[in-house]
């Protein structure tokens, strides 16, 4: 595979081997990757870690923090001088605020340091001084992350694929009809190019506003300077003859290639090979919601997210010769704060068994996973309130863009999650008995004790999954 052949590639042995060197005589670094996709609340994640990680009032699930083991917190300027710096203080200020919003989402990679200063423990923790555990936050948008398969992929292959999932999809109706107009023997012409991109990358993201999760690639959805840039002015088109050189057919192949050398494969190489623990946030809520195609969609996509990766267990001699491998992967669905605790061990289920294959994958080659349902901030408070002679557990929170409180029944999760998983898998419509609210809140204003972090809900399990055995 050229994934397998790229991680293996000599730039980055060589600066694997200087990484496990290096480590070997420094403050030991965990380097922590965070991405999920659209909606998912990456960016609301990292600064409730980072807030919570600060003042540990809420952190009985970390051990570490728990047992007091970790003295101090405090942030430091970030290792990589070329990526931007995570805007933490922003975020912060956004969720604390009087009258608070949910911050901007991730639109770019972005990184953030925190060290941590910890008593070592066990037996011989009394005998030794603390020491120094730097954790690096890297921040990088999922649909990035996606793009990892189209490496393996022609243009014809990629074309045939996508073309062929719109002819299901109203969504992609407007951008089906512009190919049937299109000669693509024709001579290419920048105008027509354009005009073809455009209409794709609106497809797409009319496809991640209804709820799927295929959007590749991921920079027509968050192009940041590359906008405009001939290597995102290209888009799927049918075979019908030979590319001959100078058509708009040969140049749109041109640049599938160019997109995947010049901007996957940096991705690549300069970010995502080098994480060691990794967190995959899905709004699972939202894809039920949406209905199961939605659901088997997300469920194809965390597979395909998982084949980016190389799991298994660092050595040092691992390091130098194969380099860096994800350790610990833990998929997470967020928002549970959207349902009554009740149902919280259903939502776990049934991201246990979107996962499943998946984290099986991970767990052969060595790795832990874990699946798990949290809320990185919690925005509601829950109730229970009688309906015609029934006690129905609800949440209570501000429903976003109004300011209006409001108590929420979401409908009840099913105990079985192959109620979920079987009309998925078999591309039902809708949900045959099932029927599946979804509200979205706005953050909640916050009285902070001092020492406490954020509210949310098993945030400090999943931050005991990731890193408690680093500290």
């Amino acid at each position: 595979m050229v994934i397998s052949t790229l991680a293996d590639g000599l730039v980055r042995s060589v600066e694997s081997v200087g990484d496990a060197v290096t480590g070997a005589f420094t403050d030991p670094t965990i380097r922590l990757g965070v991405t999920g996709l659209a909606r998912a609340g990456k960016t609301v994640f990292i600064t409730s870690l980072v807030a919570n990680l600060l003042d540990r009032g809420r952190m009985p699930g970390l051990v570490a923090a728990r047992d007091g083991r970790i003295q101090a917190a405090y942030l430091q300027p970030q290792p990589d001088d070329t990526i931007p710096r995570f805007d933490f203080e922003t975020h912060r200020d956004a969720l604390t605020a009087p009258v608070p919003h949910w911050p901007d989402s991730t639109r770019a990679v972005s990184e953030l340091r925190l060290s941590l200063k910890v008593q070592p423990g066990g037996f011989l923790g009394g005998l030794q001084g603390p020491r120094t555990v730097h954790l690096d936050i890297v921040d990088y948008p999922g649909e990035w992350l996606l793009d990892l398969g189209l490496m393996d992929r022609s243009y014809d292959n990629w074309s045939a694929d996508v073309l062929d999932r719109l002819e299901g999809r109203p969504e992609g109706a407007a951008y089906l009809s512009l190919v049937r107009e299109t000669d693509a023997a024709q001579r290419f012409e920048e105008p027509v190019a354009k005009r073809l991109a455009e209409s794709f990358a609106a497809y797409l993201q009319a496809a991640r506003d209804a709820g799927y999760y295929d959007c590749t690639p991921g920079r027509f959805l968050l192009p940041g300077e590359m906008a405009g840039s001939p290597v995102l002015t290209f888009a799927p088109l049918p075979r019908d003859a030979g590319p001959k050189r100078g058509t708009l057919l040969h140049e749109m192949a041109r640049r599938f290639e160019a997109y995947k050398s010049q901007v996957v494969r940096p991705f690549f190489r300069d970010h995502f090979s080098r994480i060691d623990r990794q967190i995959v946030l899905v709004d699972a809520l939202g894809a039920i919601h949406s209905g199961p195609r939605a659901v088997e969609d997300m469920r194809l996509a965390m597979a395909e997210i998982l084949g980016a990766f190389r799991p298994g267990r660092n050595s040092w001699l691992t390091q130098i010769l194969m380099g860096r491998r994800v350790e610990r992967i833990l998929f997470a669905a967020t928002k549970a704060d959207h349902l009554h605790h009740l149902q919280h061990p259903r939502l776990t289920a049934i991201m246990e068994a979107l996962t499943r294959e998946a984290r099986d994958r991970a767990q052969f080659a060595g790795a832990e996973t874990a699946a798990m349902s949290i809320a990185a901030l919690r925005a509601t408070t829950e109730e229970m309130r009688e309906h015609h002679g029934r006690e129905l557990p609800c949440v209570r929170g501000i429903v976003a863009g109004t300011g209006r409180q409001v108590a929420f029944y979401p409908g009840e999760l099913p105990e079985d999650p192959a109620r979920i998983l079987s009309p998925a898998r078999a591309g039902e419509d809708r949900w045959l008995q099932e029927d599946f609210g979804h509200m979205s809140f706005a953050p909640s204003p916050l009285t902070l004790k001092p020492g406490d972090g954020p509210p949310h809900i098993r945030l400090d399990r999943a931050a005991e999954f990731l890193i408690g055995d680093r500290l």
